[in-house]
């Protein structure tokens, strides 16, 4: 398994749990609202892998809870969100689920993937074409999306990088998603993973209960954008 460290920016935390069932776990965000309040509640799933899934964590502190709060505590009430996060999971998993992850409930969606398909040095093409079928199937359907970026490591040579960088604002624009660059941007790394080292868990890849704290609250405006969205 490589580390922060010997990707850089590109991040590999993609450990592969061994499941072979996806529970789509819902986390309310007010969980005593009025039944009128309910009526008016606003379901976002999100589709990504472990960090989305919160590998490591306790249920409460993985990233889907800790947004959900967020979202709440920053006067977005009556908002439900949906984990649907599988650790290992590339773009090519997340499009195999995205029919039956897109329920009438879901009012819109959050997709948070590569990271997986870097560490396995997936062709950028393939990336970007599941990605764009995944993001076709959800605005197909009149839904609102969030698109997470991730930063390809040099190490994969410059055309890689180039290639695979680009498609995250290319794909952004074309499906007039909300844009938030780096899923991991929140924690500050900057060019430096080490930098993290302090909001990370002990396997050096995955965010501990801190990290994703500012992991969301770094990306929490940018959902909160995807809820008016879907509001309207």
């Amino acid at each position: 398994m490589k580390s922060l460290s010997s990707l850089g920016t590109g991040l590999g935390y993609g450990a592969r749990a061994a499941r072979h069932k996806l529970a789509i776990v819902a986390v309310a965000a007010m969980a005593t609202l009025p039944a009128q309040a309910q009526d008016a509640t606003v379901t976002i799933a999100a589709l990504g892998d472990s960090l989305t899934q919160g590998y490591g964590l306790p249920p409460e502190e993985g990233f889907v809870p800790q947004l959900a709060n967020w979202l709440a505590a920053n006067g977005h009430e009556g908002v439900e969100v949906l984990n649907a996060g599988v650790s290992g999971d590339t773009t090519a998993g997340g499009l195999s689920r995205i029919g039956w992850t897109l329920t009438d409930d879901v009012d819109g969606v959050i997709v948070a993937l590569g990271g997986n398909d870097l560490l396995r040095g997936i062709d950028p093409a393939n990336s970007r074409s599941n990605l764009e079928a995944i993001l076709a199937e959800v605005t197909g359907r009149g839904l609102p999306v969030l698109l997470a970026g991730m930063i390809a490591p040099g190490n994969y040579g410059p055309e890689f990088k180039r290639d695979f960088d680009a498609m995250y604002p290319e794909l952004a624009d074309r499906y007039d998603a909300v844009y938030y660059p780096f899923f991991l941007q929140g924690l500050g790394m900057g060019t430096d993973p080490g930098a993290a080292a302090d909001l990370m868990q002990p396997d050096g890849i995955h965010p501990n209960a801190e990290g994703v704290a500012a992991m969301v609250a770094d990306i929490g405006p940018f959902v909160a954008e995807l809820v008016e969205r879907a509001r309207d």
